[in-house]
C-alpha cells in the first residue's frame, strides 16, 4: 500500500508559476510510474503528465512546454513545475501511482487546489 500526499497548490495570477509536490510513503516509489491528473468543476478528471521509472516523461498537449514533471526517488517525491499558468489550468490536481505490471493507476492522493486568476 502506498499513500500519496500532494502539496503546493494555491492562488496565482495568470502568467505565474507554482510547484506541486507529491510525497509518497513506502519503499517502492522508485518502481512506480507516476502521474499528475486534474479535475476542474463540472468536468471529468484529465491526464496532465506522467513519468516512468526511468524518468521518461509524457504530457498532455494543453500543458506541453509549460509544465515539467520530475521525480526524486531518494526522497520518494514527485513534482510538477507549472509555468505560464492560465485560468483554464484551474483545477484540483492529483498525483497517482501505477505499479509495475499494472495497466491502471492504483494509488491516488487527496488532491491540491490550484486557482489561476485572470
Amino acid at each position: 500500500q502506498v499513500q500519496l500526499v500532494e502539496s503546493g497548490g494555491g492562488l496565482v495570477q495568470a502568467g505565474g508559476s507554482l510547484r506541486l509536490s507529491c510525497a509518497a510513503s513506502g519503499r517502492t516509489f522508485s518502481t512506480y510510474h507516476m502521474g499528475w491528473f486534474r479535475q476542474a468543476p463540472g468536468q471529468e478528471r484529465e491526464f496532465v503528465a506522467s513519468i516512468s521509472r526511468t524518468s521518461s516523461s509524457y504530457y498532455a498537449d494543453s500543458v506541453k512546454g509549460r509544465f515539467t514533471i520530475s521525480r526524486a526517488n531518494a526522497k520518494s517525491t514527485l513534482y510538477l513545475q507549472m509555468n505560464s499558468l492560465k485560468p483554464e489550468d484551474t483545477a484540483v490536481y492529483y498525483c497517482a501511482g501505477r505499479p509495475v505490471g499494472a495497466n491502471e493507476y492504483r494509488y491516488w492522493g487527496q488532491g491540491t487546489q490550484v486557482t489561476v486568476s485572470s
